[in-house]
């Protein structure tokens, strides 16, 4: 198979002085050999040229009417880029192709002319994707589609959004039979997963899968400090000054945070700093579109020096100048590490340039064995996921609204996707019963009943209504409750007013409802890098001024947070088992680690330490396994029942990322000492049969879980034709709803779909079993007379009161210093 370039794209790359790369002239054969691709590539390899190539190709030298390739992005600014980065070598080369973008952003006028008139290459997302395939004219759009790219699919196929994707995908392969799909990746564990996952919806094509190796690796370092490394917390705060001089130091630095809180203290810290006034910018999801595409822009245009940024800035965008790329708090894992690195220097044959600053000493640990892992080039990205009940639900609606359908044909079109592909036709059934009707316990309300059966036995919507209510909530990305955060221009509310005095001013972006439900007028906060003060709240807005404090609360909405993965947990725990690899950390961890050593016991790799000792009135017991937050939070609400049950009398635990800490008045060492309590059987893996179950039903976990899965499948909405609901509308309706189903229909498709999503998301469970299966039979019990060092940092988030402004991180440290003297038994300033 020749892969010969048209002359009009050959001389194109002459005139760039370039050559196509091997591997992208591997995709192009691929696709002229009629089969679909996956193809593996780092960052800066050209992926995305590469899968533009074959449409290029193919568009070269034919006069083409209608719809030819589909490119998916997982996010709308990648899209956009893309759209920026593909036309130009399109007027380049003289081309008469069209593309364009289709995203939330999207004028509607833009979008009706899209579905009549649509360009050659669109560029959207899987939102607008499966609102595409649910207009009744679908099979006329897509019935001249010839290629799909799939574009950063190690970042779709982990989520829900996924599991929507895959279904969509589906339904195009009917419509278009001729299609072929080039899909996108990032390297990652398991290639072969990827591919089967692509193959599934066209299974008569063979399915390649191509892989670039190679590229200079990246040059991963952690920030020395001459500062006292904190013992606990995750701002950071000590390395401002640190920071700032790198940033001086480099052209564009991006500075990564795992949360919209850390983002906006990090950027105030900076700009606390920013003697020279440089341009420093942020970017992360609750800032209004408009302030992200200023942002951005400005970064194509190289007018920045550095951007502080969250997982919004994550993918492959090509921002050209970067030449470094802060990771400021431990990176969680090395698949997450790598992909941020690439967002520097985009430039194959040139290193990547990153900088770790941790936040505690803990994550000195976490990010050393980040630092081994990246150098190894391991990857620990998470494997594709089975499909839940409530997006083939959601699904299954937006079928409807296309055109009435057959149950049998839509099953089979439905197997066709990865996630589904095992889908019993009794679950199926169900869950389009549950479409249709709501269910048995909620049959008989009307509201619920979205499908109908014709006589023929198609199911069709049961009115237009329900098409325009599907259309207006489509999607799986289910946040917290948002309202817009608008700036006042005048303080203060009128007497017997609801809305603030001046109200109506700009949008500065949106936050978490409940984040507001715990504020006082007047106080004041962290937002778009401005302190202001909250003024007062009405529907979907709250009002804010610009605030005279400098002391601002610390914001705390959520953005999103990522847990340590497996394999950087099970580096950690050979560190901390390997004292001759103890040089490479700081002499501050270093020294805290042989400290610990000499007054307990290291945790070891394959084992589990338990310490126990008293602290004033009351007992504690520490644990360190080092499996993340999730898990541990689970572990610590299931071993506090058990501990309960042995009148150990607990009274409370918190988890952290690598501990997990219990505090009660009983005696724990004297309980265990006795043989009253076993360690072996309260950390045994039956925990996680009924004491599970019967703590599940007593949480209000369940039913927030149940309230993302009601939304997703459709039986609540969010959003109605000019008005969207209140996330305390939402929350009351779906826990009503929770209830009645509970009580009468236990085995509802919804409870099913949110068990699923506790188990797998919100309580790590598999991983707690394999944690559990791991130690059993290798519990270390250490009892003590007083805490540990490597205790002080967990016990610090014991009770603490929150305290706000810049006597926070005194506080902190004074209350480390505090812990250590108790732990070595010392008095003075001598601590490390």
């Amino acid at each position: 198979m020749t892969t010969d370039l048209p002359p009009v794209i050959a001389d194109w790359f002459a005139r760039k002085g370039w050559a196509p790369r091997q591997h992208q002239l591997d995709v192009l054969a691929s696709w002229q050999s009629g089969a679909s691709a996956l193809l593996i590539a780092p960052t800066g390899a050209g992926k995305t040229l590469a899968g533009f190539l074959p449409t290029l190709v193919d568009l070269a030298d034919a006069e083409f009417d209608g719809l030819h390739t589909l490119y998916i992005s997982p996010l709308k600014a990648l899209a956009v880029d893309v759209q920026r980065n593909l036309n130009a070598p399109i007027l380049e080369m003289g081309l008469r192709i069209s593309a364009e973008t289709r995203t939330g952003d999207t004028p509607g006028s833009k979008r009706t002319r899209q579905r009549s008139k649509p360009p050659h290459v669109l560029l959207t997302t899987p939102e607008q994707l499966c609102l595409l395939i649910s207009h009744p004219h679908a099979d006329v759009f897509f019935g001249s589609l010839k290629r799909i790219v799939l574009d950063e699919l190690h970042a779709l196929v982990t989520s829900k959004r996924g599991e929507l994707l895959s279904l969509a995908l589906a339904r195009i392969a009917r419509l278009a039979p001729q299609l072929q799909i080039t899909a996108l990746s990032a390297t990652v564990a398991r290639p072969d997963l990827l591919r089967e996952w692509i193959a599934q919806p066209v299974p008569e094509r063979e399915t390649h899968l191509l892989t670039m190796n190679g590229g200079a690796p990246p040059v991963l370092e952690i920030l020395e400090t001459e500062e006292r490394l904190p013992w606990a917390g995750h701002s950071a705060n000590y390395a401002h000054h640190e920071l700032y001089q790198v940033i001086k130091q480099h052209r564009t630095t991006l500075l990564f945070v795992n949360t919209r809180s850390q983002a906006e203290m990090l950027f105030q810290g900076l700009w606390a700093v920013n003697e020279d006034m440089l341009p420093i910018a942020l970017h992360h999801g609750s800032l209004s579109v408009e302030q992200r595409r200023k942002v951005e822009g400005a970064m194509v245009a190289g007018e920045l020096k550095a951007v502080v940024c969250t997982s919004t800035l994550d993918l492959g965008i090509d921002w050209g100048d970067v030449d470094l790329v802060v990771q400021v708090g431990a990176p969680k894992g090395s698949s997450r590490m790598l992909q941020r690195i690439g967002r520097a220097n985009h430039r194959l044959d040139e290193p990547s340039k990153a900088l770790l600053v941790p936040s505690n000493r803990f994550e000195v640990l976490e990010c050393e064995a980040a630092l081994e892992a990246v150098a190894e080039r391991h990857q620990d990205s998470e494997d594709p996921v089975n499909g839940g009940y409530d997006v083939l639900a959601q699904h299954v609606l937006g079928m409807a609204c296309a055109a009435p359908f057959d149950a049998d044909e839509l099953y089979a079109e439905v197997r066709h996707a990865w996630p589904y592909r095992d889908l019993e036709r009794r679950q199926f059934d169900r869950v389009v019963e549950f479409v249709a009707t709501g269910g048995y316990a909620l049959q008989a309300y009307e509201r619920y009943a979205r499908l109908k059966r014709t006589e023929d036995g198609l199911w069709r919507v049961a009115n237009p209504q329900v098409a325009q209510q599907y259309r207006l909530n489509i999607g799986t990305i289910v946040e917290e409750p948002m309202v817009k955060v608008r700036l006042i221009r005048t303080r203060g509310l009128k007497k017997g007013a609801q809305t603030p005095v001046g109200a109506g001013g700009r949008v500065l972006g949106e936050m978490e409802e409940y984040f507001f439900g715990t504020l006082l007028i007047g106080d004041t906060f962290m937002f778009g890098g401005e302190i202001v003060a909250f003024e007062g709240m009405k529907d979907n807005e709250a009002y804010v001024s610009r605030a005279q404090s400098a002391n601002p609360k610390i914001p705390s909405y959520m953005g999103g947070k990522f847990p340590l993965s497996t394999y950087l947990a099970e580096r950690v725990r050979r560190l901390l088992d390997s004292p001759e690899d103890w040089r490479v950390l700081p002499d501050q961890v270093s020294d805290w680690l042989r400290l610990q050593r000499d007054v307990s016991v290291l945790p070891r790799r394959d084992s589990l330490l338990v310490e126990t000792f008293p602290r004033g009135t009351q007992n504690y017991m520490v644990c360190y396994p080092f499996e993340g937050r999730l898990a541990h939070q689970t572990l610590g609400m299931l071993l506090t029942r058990r501990l309960e049950r042995a009148r150990a009398r607990p009274l409370g635990f918190v988890a952290s990322e690598y501990a997990l800490a219990i505090w009660g008045l009983g005696d724990l060492s004297a309980l265990i000492r006795t043989g009253r309590l076993s360690l072996d059987e309260l950390f045994s893996e039956d925990m996680l049969g009924e004491d599970l179950e019967d703590w599940l039903d007593e949480s209000a976990l369940m039913k927030r879980t149940f309230r993302n899965c009601a939304i997703i499948s459709g039986l609540i909405e969010r959003r109605h034709p000019g008005k969207e609901k209140t996330g305390r509308q939402i929350t009351m309706s779906s826990d009503l709803i929770y209830d009645v189903l509970y009580q009468h229909e236990p085995d509802h498709i919804l409870i099913q779909a949110t068990r699923r999503d506790a188990a797998r998301g919100l309580l790590d469970i598999g991983r707690l079993g394999d944690m559990l299966r791991r130690i059993r039979s290798h519990i270390v019990h250490k009892p003590l007379e007083r805490v540990s060092p490597l205790a002080v940092p967990i016990l610090l988030d014991i009770g603490r009161e929150p305290i706000f402004g810049e006597g926070r991180e005194s506080a902190m440290a004074d209350a480390a210093d505090e812990l250590m003297r108790e732990a070595l038994g010392k008095v003075g300033p001598d601590i490390i």
